[in-house]
């Protein structure tokens, strides 16, 4: 059951339709709600801003709901707003303004809603309201809203927010917004949170937020973005808890035939007295060659500057710089004091750029530097180009990096420019427990580096390790395919993500055991895996761990070479979610059939994966920062932001043979595709997280991918490849098909087959019929379209 804080429809009985946050229903001319398109639109509006103010204390929240939008149409036009209510009625003292003055208003029980929905989608002939049947309905009287003429709208409600798992859940609406053809100027979501008892996990997993945390028991949560079309509900989850570290475990399970998912949450206390921190070591490894000349050496002396400005009294520090040769600011750790700050500062002044790139030399003699094995150890390295000086060959060096790191330090790699051997700096990350972060030529390199080193700065648990004790024990293992994988850090202020698959079912304790001030703790916490199914509320869980998973999966391709088995499930997470990647773009092709056993689908990837040999170039620089936005992902946006950043990644002529691979070794004469990014008219999602775009690579636009001299056809990934929280929904042509019915053949499969016309009486019993999951499936039907979907393990082609 679809559950809504609340919602509205924008209802007019005019032929001049004007849209708010929630949606135009035009009531006499039978005009279908808008769409986001970059053609010219007859229906002329423009929404200026929309705001949420709210106030969450413990499980009680006031919301406040601000919107200004513009008739910019001809003609005068009758507008009635429409909330449908959540489920449980906790919606309270609901009051509507319209510049200022209160309109009277209906409440309808589901029952009579139900009714008032259907009469919308039939006269419509629109099935965008159907995931609101079941819910209640909050109707207000009609009023004018003059051509040329603004309005402001204020809700403002009381509602109590659910509670499952020890979470507290808020929900708001910012979905219905996708039916509007064109971007919302501002949409900002600001929600105060406040707690008798200490914040902990405080996780969207929806949008990526900004979370600021004044004190253990008040958090501020803001996500705020320009000129896009919101496509997901805004969703956040919090909860309040004693304890050094909190977790908390989500569960999904889809079907009682396959293991389920699950993600953990885990969030250390915020220390008020900063000088408990636990003390690190960091050396920030600097490459200061010829070609960091200009820009890049003045923004390097910057990030150094950053890091000695904000470590903590105690820390353990080092700067080691490199071209040719290897330089450090002492021949060993130095501690962090007033005095050695400065001297420090003093040295990076000094940095200046000239000579070759000895990677090796370099990351030697940092990791040399560190001894001791029970203090946090970061190593920031950074380069923009491919070792020139002492050993040069990468595996070599990657090797030697691994076997000198003695202590386990986390090497974070930062990539800067096209020019870099992005492969080596994969695969140092990987075999150093540590990350990387590209750095295009227009961004700014002290941001990125500050961004990393404001996570790392306040360790709290380092080298944790999971473990589950399951109160029944059994055979074979509970829990399995975990990410991030291996032993991970906690730092303070940040939330630690965790998603895996589980086949054991029940209560568990859940163990973290780690290092805390040079002596190993464990922490044990209780937890449920749900053996229910059917409930979708945390279907995106099993979405986010493919997103994960497909990211783990190129990274080994990459990193160890080809391997069939994992292409085989490569090519099925990929097809089954809709996640594009490089490698399986092909699936924005309406010639291809989406199908999870395709054998041609799987010929297709191998071939694309040849691009994996590239180890340096813009291409290879975009391909591996998309790869690690696939790995990193915490939340939906995450991934719709990868689909902004594909358009960049596949920007330059297929070869000859993945042309005529496609076409069974015949040379290809069809046209070109160009990757149009997701986001209304292309290139608007790369846009949307600031300093996090592209996984935190900045990729975005609206580049294709052609063959040379031949006609583009451009093609928007988000009409192609249409994605619900459960199903993933492909064009071909005039038909809609699942990777599930993509194999069926209208005339020769038709007695399997069970025809309904849509908006008939039919219809509308099979909506009642399904889950509101099920009725979002239907709602992405488009009105010259065909859909052949699978419900319940019968098939239905609506037409």
């Amino acid at each position: 059951m679809r559950t809504l804080a609340t919602t509205f429809a924008l209802v007019a009985v005019s032929a001049t339709s004007l849209f708010a946050q929630g949606v135009l229903v035009i009531t006499n001319d039978n005009i279908r709600l808008p769409r986001p398109t970059p053609r010219p639109q007859a229906v002329s509006y423009q929404i200026d801003e929309l705001a949420v103010e709210a106030r969450l204390k413990d499980q009680v929240a006031d919301v406040q709901v601000s919107q200004t939008f513009k008739n910019t149409g001809s003609r005068t036009i009758q507008a009635q707003f429409v909330f449908p209510l959540p489920y449980d009625g906790a919606i309270d003292a609901m009051t509507l303004l319209v510049n200022g003055k209160e309109l009277p208003a209906k409440l309808m029980k589901a029952d009579e809603a139900r009714d008032r929905y259907q009469s919308i989608v039939r006269s419509q002939k629109d099935p965008a309201l159907l995931e609101w049947i079941g819910t209640g309905m909050f109707q207000t009287s009609v009023f004018p809203i003059p051509a040329g003429e603004t309005r402001t709208v204020s809700i403002h409600y009381s509602q109590l927010l659910r509670q499952e798992h020890g979470l507290t859940e808020f929900l708001f609406p910012l979905s219905t917004a996708k039916y509007t053809s064109a971007p919302v100027k501002n949409v900002r979501v600001n929600l105060a949170i406040e707690s008798g008892t200490n914040i902990k996990n405080i996780y969207s997993p929806t949008h990526e937020v900004s979370i600021k945390r004044p004190t253990k028991k008040r958090a501020v949560v803001l996500y705020e973005r320009q000129n896009i079309v919101p496509s997901s509900d805004f969703r956040l989850f919090f909860d309040a808890k004693s304890g050094a570290v909190s977790t908390t475990l989500l569960t999904y399970r889809p079907t009682k035939d396959e293991d389920g998912y699950f993600l953990l949450l885990a969030s250390p206390e915020i220390q008020d007295d900063k000088s408990k921190t636990q003390p690190k070591t960091i050396i920030f490894v600097v490459d200061k060659s010829g070609s960091m000349s200009g820009k890049k050496i003045e923004q390097t002396r910057d990030a150094a500057k950053f890091i000695l400005n904000n470590l903590h009294e105690g820390d353990l520090f080092n700067i080691v710089s490199y071209d040719s040769t290897v330089q450090s600011f002492l021949p060993e750790l130095e501690v962090f004091d007033k005095r050695s700050r400065e001297e420090a500062l003093a040295y990076v002044d000094g940095l200046f750029a000239g000579g070759g790139t000895n990677i090796h030399g370099a990351l030697s003699t940092a990791l040399r530097n560190l001894q001791d094995n029970k203090r946090p150890s970061y190593v920031l390295f950074m380069t923009d180009g491919r070792p020139t000086s002492g050993i040069t060959k990468e595996a070599l060096i990657a090797e030697v990096a691994r076997q000198s790191n003695e202590v386990r330090a986390r090497v974070l790699s930062f990539g800067v420019g096209y020019d870099v051997n992005s492969r080596l700096l994969d695969r140092l990350a990987r075999e150093n427990h540590g990350l990387s972060e590209y750095v295009r030529p227009d961004e700014d390199i002290e941001d990125h580096v500050a961004k990393v080193f404001r996570r790392i700065s306040s360790p709290v648990m380092t080298g944790v390790k999971l473990s589950f004790e399951f109160d029944k024990p059994g055979s074979g293992k509970p829990v399995n395919r975990v990410y991030p994988g291996g032993e991970v850090d906690l730092f303070e202020g940040e939330q630690l993500v965790i998603v895996g698959r589980y086949r054991k079912t029940g209560a568990a304790k859940i163990q973290l055991t780690g290092n805390v001030g040079g002596e190993e703790k464990t922490m044990t916490f209780a937890g449920k895996f749900d053996k229910k199914v059917g409930n979708h509320t945390n279907s995106f869980i099993e979405k986010l761990w493919a997103t994960r998973r497909i990211g783990e999966i190129i990274d080994d391709l990459d990193l160890n070479g080809k391997n069939e088995e994992l292409v085989n499930e490569l090519v099925m997470l990929s097809t089954k979610h809709g996640i594009l990647t490089p490698y399986t773009a092909f699936l924005a092709d309406e010639t291809v059939r989406p199908e999870l056993a395709s054998a041609s689908n799987r010929s297709l990837t191998r071939s694309s994966l040849s691009d994996l040999d590239e180890s340096g170039g813009r291409r290879s620089f975009l391909q591996r920062g998309l790869k690690q936005s696939f790995k990193n992902a915490k939340n939906a946006e995450s991934e719709e932001r990868s689909d902004g950043a594909l358009s960049d990644a596949l920007s330059r002529p297929k070869s000859q043979s993945q042309r005529s691979a496609r076409n069974g070794g015949r040379p290809a004469n069809k046209p070109g595709l160009s990757y149009r990014g997701g986001g209304f008219g292309g290139g608007q999602q790369g846009q949307q997280g600031g300093g996090q775009q592209g996984g935190g690579f900045g990729l975005g636009g609206s580049l294709g991918r052609s063959v040379s001299g031949e006609a583009k056809a451009k093609v928007d990934l988000k009409k192609i490849v249409r994605k619900t929280g459960t199903q993933t929904l492909y064009q071909r042509g005039k038909l809609l098909v699942t990777p599930e019915t993509a194999s069926l053949d209208l005339e020769k499969d038709k007695k399997k087959i069970v025809e309904i016309k849509r908006y008939s009486k039919e219809y509308f019993a099979l909506t009642e019929a399904n889950t509101s999951a099920e009725n979002e499936v239907l709602s992405l039907q488009e009105e010259d379209e065909q859909l052949l979907v699978k419900f319940r393990g019968k098939v239905y082609l609506i037409k």
